[in-house]
Parts: structure tokens; sequence; C-alpha cells
């Protein structure tokens, strides 16, 4: 056949579909990228805000980070002595005259300890001050605290000996002009006595974040125009023979440690480098150094913190590392920092919005050319991506990026973007499953978009608990009653236990009639399938009641129902004709079983009947009180028609509030034969 030449029409026709096609999909990723820019640029906003929800956020991914790190050895030239519990029961009740005091730094000084650091005020005077002024002054290394007062009381005035330990050198105070230090309004200072014999001062302030956690050390504290050093700054400075004059405050930078740099915030303060949880560092017994029971070479040359552990008279302190570590402990932490320069430091602001902004570019450009599956995965490459390498810088080279702000905005983009794709490209398949949810429960569409194959011919064997519920004496009824009563008793009740059904996580199968059939254990998975199931069964009977008293009120007949719950392997799966009519549904001999358990109701009048197999999977339940006030009394033994071995069937009956559970096991060989199959 003679084909028509190609000619400038058909060329045009063809220009013009495949720009159509072209068009089309440009507009989708122009627009994708236009909403995935918009959320980048909207998320570096909430960054400069700093929303304390999403702050909070990162302050937990942080302390993860830390947790994965795990625990670090610490440096040994640190010491803990501790006042803790055994130190009371030797010593009595704390606080220890001064006297007790003064022997602990007798006996560290005559160890050869380096530095004798309180974590303790000695803020009142005491007889025995002058005992413990002695020893200090002997050994001529005890650094005190100071507590300084945010509150405008000016609790002390020994400003003399504690401006001799603040800093002498600052660089660049005008900036402090922009973001002026932590002012404090007042000093609480040692005891006179013992304050003159100091060799320095240190302030033991703390200030958690808003969740309570402790995370930053304030290295600098402003007082009467004076700039002071923590405790842990004096210490560090002392032991490693640095020089006042060389420790010099550089104005919202960071501290110069001799040849060591201490980065810190605009405000003074740095990241607190934990090397582990609480009693990380050596903890010895203060009642065993004064006994003599810890070795010179112990203490030696090591810089001896003394402060509280006992239970009771230390105030916890909770850390990314620990839910409760003592003041004392942090205090080890930081010194041990310093000494072995392992500083912490977080990434500026400005750093971090690059960073945003060049991988929300960098994943606006990728999302829009992928659908759902292929961007799901790109998105959790991408989050994954960023949290390792965010925590390998921080675990390498000790910089915290804030990372929550670009995992969220990379969720955000996909979500987003999903969603419009959604609107404009899967009506279709909108609709498909607005079509097929009206024909089944939306549990079993939800596993059925998960698992595709589940919508073939067949199933899959699984152990479940069936539930048979069946109206007693429903055909005499209806014989009784109009058409019109029966339809409006029978929808009230069959609609209440179905609520009941769903309340207690079941599948309704179907509806036989006046009888209800449901399992549990499929199609999701359920451990616990037997005790949802008896828990129903318990709550049908108690609502049924509830209805009794209702329809007695309005002058209509009374309904009574017989249940029936068995446990056991069954097949469960889409049962019928491929591509006509399926239904989701349990088949085998442990349904038909529960079928006849259901019919013995009626014989032994009862409400409730279980079979032995459900009762081996909630008698620990009943007898530890998880289902509590319950009656479990076996009646008989059944054998079913084609079965030899008879089945053990119990009757289980709610008792009053309160009641302790109870079973009473089989004692009779009363076995009955069901003739019906």
């Amino acid at each position: 056949m003679h084909k028509a030449p190609f000619g400038k029409a058909q060329f045009h026709y063809l220009i013009r579909g495949l720009a159509s096609v072209f068009t089309e999909r440009t507009k989708k990723v122009k627009a994708g990228i236009f909403i995935s820019l918009l959320i980048t640029l909207l998320m570096a906003g909430l960054m400069v805000l700093r929303l304390s929800l999403l702050e909070n956020l990162d302050e937990k991914l942080y302390d993860y980070s830390l947790n994965i790190r795990g625990p670090l050895r610490p440096p040994a030239s640190i010491i803990i002595a501790a006042i803790d519990e055994k130190s009371i029961q030797r010593l009595g009740r704390w606080p220890w005259s001064r006297d007790k005091i003064a022997s602990l730094v007798e006996k560290l000084s005559d160890a050869g300890a380096e530095l004798i650091v309180f974590d303790i005020i000695f803020s009142e005077d005491e007889a025995n001050d002058p005992s413990l002024g002695r020893a200090m002054k002997i050994a001529g290394n005890v650094i005190l605290p100071v507590v300084f007062d945010f509150e405008g009381r000016k609790v002390i005035k020994e400003d003399d000996l504690l401006i001799a330990s603040s800093f002498s050198s600052v660089s660049n105070p005008e900036r402090f002009s922009n973001y002026p230090p932590i002012s404090a309004h007042g000093a609480l200072m040692p005891a006179l006595t013992l304050a003159k014999e100091a060799m320095a001062f240190g302030h033991i302030n703390m200030f958690p974040d808003d969740d309570g956690t402790l995370r930053w050390e304030s290295l600098v504290i402003e007082y009467n125009g004076y700039l002071y050093p923590s405790i842990t700054l004096k210490t560090a400075a002392i032991y490693l023979g640095i020089p006042p004059e060389k420790v010099v405050v550089k104005a919202t930078e960071g501290i110069q440690l001799g040849k060591r740099y201490v980065p810190t915030d605009k405000w003074g303060r740095t990241m607190i480098f934990y090397y582990g949880p609480n009693q990380t560092f050596t903890h010895l017994s203060i009642s065993d150094i004064l006994d003599g029971l810890v070795k010179t070479e112990t203490l030696q040359g090591k810089i001896v913190l003394i402060g509280a552990t006992a239970v009771g008279i230390y105030d916890l302190r909770v850390t990314p590392l620990s839910p409760a570590m003592t003041g004392i402990e942090k205090q080890a932490n930081v010194i041990a920092a310093m000494l072995e320069s392992r500083f912490l430091r977080s990434a500026t602001l400005s750093t971090n919005i690059i960073i945003l902004l060049i991988a929300g570019v960098i994943f606006s450009l990728l999302i829009t050319r992928f659908r759902v599956l292929s961007a799901s995965l790109v998105t959790v490459i991408f989050m994954i991506g960023t949290a390792f390498c965010g925590y390998q810088i921080f675990i390498q080279e000790g910089i915290w990026f804030t990372i929550v702000y670009p995992i969220l905005n990379f969720l955000t983009i996909f979500v987003n973007v999903t969603v419009y794709n959604y609107a404009v490209e899967e009506r279709y398949a909108r609709r498909i499953r607005a079509m097929f949810s009206s024909y089944v429960t939306e549990k079993i569409v939800n596993e059925l978009i998960k698992n595709p194959d589940m919508a073939k011919l067949g199933g899959d064997r699984r152990e479940v608990t069936v539930l048979f519920s069946d109206v007693r004496g429903f055909t005499s009824f209806s014989e009784k009653h109009s058409p019109e009563q029966v339809v409006s008793i029978l929808n009230e009740y069959l609609g209440e236990m179905t609520d009941i059904v769903f309340k207690w996580d079941g599948t309704l199968d179907k509806f036989i009639g006046d009888a209800i059939l449901a399992f549990w254990g499929a199609p999701m998975k359920q451990d616990n399938h037997a005790e949802l199931a008896v828990k129903c069964a318990l709550n049908m009977t108690s609502k049924l009641s509830e209805l009794h008293r209702k329809w007695k009120v309005e002058g209509k007949p009374l309904l009574d129902a017989g249940i029936g719950i068995n446990t056991g392997d069954v097949v469960v799966g889409n049962i019928g004709a491929e591509g006509k009519k399926m239904d989701y549904t349990v088949i085998g001999d442990h349904v038909n079983l529960g079928s006849r358990i259901e019919s013995l109701t009626r014989k032994y009048n009862t409400n409730i009947l279980i079979s032995e197999f459900t009762l081996d999977k909630v008698r620990a339940l009943i007898l530890s009180g998880e289902i509590y006030s319950v009656s479990v009394k076996g009646l008989a033994k059944v054998v079913v028609k084609g079965k030899e071995k008879p089945v053990e069937i119990y009757e289980i009956d709610e008792l009053k509030a309160g009641a302790e559970s109870k079973i009473v096991e089989i004692r009779e060989e009363n076995i009955i034969r069901l003739k019906e199959k």
C-alpha cells in the first residue's frame, strides 16, 4: 500500500505533540522545583527565628550523637574525692565540721596532690575555720568556689580577694557592647578566714538549657566590671602552669589558654565535652583517704576534686549522657577536656544556612525528576547522609552542625512535591482506592496496598483466634415481630457489636444472617490475638446488658446471644473466583470448631464459651490479673465429627469489679460427641 509522504503538516503535528508532552513535563518539574525552593527559603527563615520546638529537637539529636559515640577513657590526672554514703556512715551526717575537712586537706597535701579543688561553698563561719585555714595555707594549692547571684542580692563583699582571680587580659572588649557576657548582681564567697588562704577562686554556676539538660559551661561571668572564670577554667590554667596574663578572653570568640584555644559562643559559653555518664571518672571515698587506705601514688600529682555524691546532699544534673550526674562529675569533664584539648563548638548561623540552602537546591533538582518510590529512596538517602556526615564531622572535628533543619527540609519537600504530583497525576488511582474501600474494611485495603500478593486466590496458614456470635431464638423472634421491628433492632445490635470488634482491633469477616464471624491475627499479625478476642467477647456481653436495659425502657423485645471462641491454625486470605467475587476470610477445622463451640452456649445456657486452645493462650494473663475479674469454668470435652481427640470447652463469665480472677479445670470425664459438621 502506498504511504503518503511525511509532509509539512505531519511534521508540524508531530512537533506540536512533542511540545505538548514536553510542556506538561516541564511545567510539572518547574512547579516541583518552585515548591522545593520556596520550602527551603522558609526553612532558612525558621532557622533564623530559632523556633524552640526545632531547637529542642536539634539538641536531642546532639545528645543522641554523644550517646552513639559512647564513653571515652578520661585522663588519669583527675580524681574525685567523694562525700559518699560510705563517708557519711564513717564521719557522720553532712555538713561535717571544718576540722574534718582540714584533715582531708592535710592528707591530700601530704600525698602530693597537685591541686585541691572544692565544689563545696563554705559560706558560713564556723568555730573550726582557723584549723581549715591553716591546712589550706600549708597546702598552698586549694581552689575554692564562688557562686554568683543573678537576682539582685549582693550576698557578701570580699571583692578584693575575688578580683585577684578575675581575668587580667581581654582582647576586643568593644564587642561586648553587642553581645554582653552573662552579668551577676552579687557573689556568695567562702567565709573570710578560708577565703584569705585560698590559692584562687572560680565560679560554679550552671545554666541548663530550656529542657533542663546541661550542655554548656559558662567560662566567663561579669560582675562589678570584672570578668571571672569558671572554677574549671581556673583549675586547668593553674594545673597547666599558665600564668594569669596568658589566659586571654577574646570577646565573643573564645579564650586563649596559653597555646590552647577554647572556642566559646558570643556569651562566653563552651559546649561541654562529656567523656561519659556519671561515675566515668575515678571516685575515691573520703573516708578511705582519711583512713589511709588510698596509696600515695594514686593522689600524687593529681587534680583532686572534692564534692558530694551521696544521695540527698547534691543537685542532680541532667546531661546528654546521664539523667543524673553529680555537679563534681561535670566539673571533672570540663577540666579534662581542657587538659586534653578536646573542644566542641557549634557551627555559626551563617554556615548552617549556607549548608541548608545548598543541600536544598541539590535535593530540589533531583526530587522533582523521580516518581514516588524513587523519590522516597532519594529522600531517605539525603536524610541519612546528612545525619551521617553531621555525626562524623562532630565526632572527628568537634563541630556540631544543625542537622534537624536540613533533614526536616528534605522531608517537607518530599511530602509537598508528592502531594502535588498526587493531586495532578494520580486522581485515577485515588478513585480506584475509593471504590475498593467501599467493599472491604480500610485495614484490609491498607494491607493489600502494602502486600499486593494478598489479592490473589488462596492464602496463608496462620494461627488466629476466631469468634462466632449468634442471636438465640432469632427464627421465632422474627415470626413474632414485624419485619420493620426485626430489621431495626437487629441493625442496632449488629452495629454495636461491630463497633466493639473494631475497638479490639478485630477483622469483621462477615454477617451470616444474625450471626457475626470475626477473627484476630490477620491480616495484620497480632501476637495477643487470643487476649483481644476474649476481651472483645466480654465487652460484647457487657454491651448487650446495656442494650437490654435500654430496650426495656423503650418497650422493645430483648435479644440474647451466644459467643464461641477458638484458637488455631487456619487458612486465611482471599477465597473465591479471581476477577469475579473474592472474600477475605478464614477456613479450616478450627473455624468449624469455633462455630460448634458457639452452638453449645445454648446447651449450657451461657454467653461465652472458649476452647482449651484459647485458654492456653490467655491462662497466664488471667492468673496474673491482666484479664481481670473473670471466672473460667471447665464444662466438658467435645469430640467434633470426623475427629477422635476431644477438645475441652470452658465457660467464661465477668465477675464484679475487683474480684480475683479464677480458673476451674475440668475434673470429670464428660465427653460430648457432636454429630453436626
